[in-house]
């Protein structure tokens, strides 16, 4: 493994910064306007599977490349998920029917169960532990530039284009951030060469037991994340909204201010502390989107969700490192990312299950995502607390 630097700022570091904000762009660009293309083609009742098929196979293939990424090596494993966003982009324009899309969702998500797990280590890799909490707060804003970016200029291309260039333009950034791997060192010490075998996963691949903590705070506090992927479009439309992006625009704005303190704080003042005062402004966020009754409203809202998750994302991506042994690495990464692919397909499903194109039950469904964050504050606020003194 590569000696870390004594800051996190350098050429390395900022490779993977830009490779993972054109890969975020790729795959987010199309979320504003897959809802609307499905229900063209006569799938409105499976909106909610838009996102939740796409975390399922991400979900699933976690422990696959948490195996992957301690054994051939981290570089691999994130031109994986790239690859598979490049080859997704030009397929939409093919397949055409609701289960031809269907199951491409179920093939895109596999880009967002190799690459960010193999990210997250190679970053750990790369920086001291006592700069964790910054890096991934700086490599989260990177990351989520492309998250915001994404939907505006997707939405902007479908409008003066139309959705097949836009499904391209998805591809090409994709492979720009393959581009960008090829020039990038690997960090992995004794990495082996790809043998099938390394594709072979039994219990004790799945699962690190050690980062549950962070794992249980993760899971809970992305369901609400599922349900704006889902609804939020809709949402924005009925108040007004003429953007569908502009929503996510606002909220990655405000993520991406507050990421470049939040994670070194976490570093000063502990991980706990940093992650109750975000989940308790995330409780209130999603309180504060079901009662919006205009589109200022629901920017405000946006703002302050953008707020908790900036604050949230790098303390738990970094809570998930401190918690886990070096050689474990992918394998505890790729346990954070099946909590919080869980969690998102759920809050897709719940979503999805309580809309179906019935406007009324949005703010229900916000209420249900206030009701679960505040569950995970008492769980760190009480169970966590009495765990750690035993």
């Amino acid at each position: 493994m590569s000696k870390p630097a004594d800051t996190i700022y350098t050429l390395q570091f900022g490779l993977v910064c830009l490779s993972s904000f054109l890969f975020s762009a790729s795959f987010n660009m199309l979320i504003p306007e897959l809802p609307a293309y499905l229900s063209k083609m006569g799938g409105a009742e499976y909106k909610g599977l838009i996102i939740a098929l796409f975390t399922l196979t991400a979900g699933i293939s976690r422990p696959f490349s948490g195996k992957l990424t301690d054994t051939i090596g981290r570089i691999p494993v994130m031109a994986v998920g790239s690859i598979v966003c490049f080859l997704c982009g030009f397929l939409y324009p093919l397949l055409t029917t609701v289960a031809g899309f269907l199951f491409l969702r179920l093939i895109h998500g596999f880009s967002t169960g190799f690459k960010p797990t193999a990210t997250a280590a190679y970053v750990a890799d790369l920086v001291p532990a006592g700069k964790w909490g910054e890096a991934m707060g700086v490599h989260g804003v990177c990351f989520s530039t492309g998250l915001a970016i994404g939907p505006a200029i997707g939405s902007t291309i479908t409008d003066h284009y139309s959705i097949n260039v836009l499904f391209y333009c998805s591809s090409i950034f994709a492979l720009l951030s393959i581009v960008i791997l090829a020039n990038m060192k690997e960090t992995l010490p004794d990495k082996q060469k790809f043998h099938p075998t390394h594709l072979k996963i039994n219990r004790k691949d799945i699962i690190e037991w050690k980062v549950m903590p962070a794992v249980v705070i993760i899971f809970l506090s992305y369901i609400s994340y599922g349900a704006i992927l889902t609804v939020i479009s809709d949402w924005s439309a009925h108040l007004g909204t003429s953007n569908k992006g502009l929503f996510f625009m606002v909220f990655t704005l405000t993520s991406l201010l507050i990421r470049f303190v939040a994670g070194k704080a976490s570093d000063n003042y502990g991980r706990p502390l940093i992650l109750k005062i975000s989940l308790f402004l995330l409780a209130i966020s999603m309180a504060a989107i079901a009662l919006a009754d205009s589109s200022f409203v629901l920017m405000l809202a946006s703002a302050l969700y953008g707020v908790a998750t900036g604050m949230l994302s790098p303390t738990a991506t970094a809570w998930t490192v401190d918690l886990s042994e070096p050689k474990q690495r992918g394998k505890a990464m790729a346990t954070m990312y099946i909590a919080l692919e869980a969690g998102i397909g759920l809050g897709a499903l719940l979503a999805g299950g309580l809309f179906i194109d019935d406007i009324r039950m949005i703010p229900v469904t916000f209420y249900y995502c206030t009701g679960i964050t505040l569950v995970a504050l008492v769980y760190l606020q009480f169970f966590y607390k009495a765990k750690a003194s035993i």
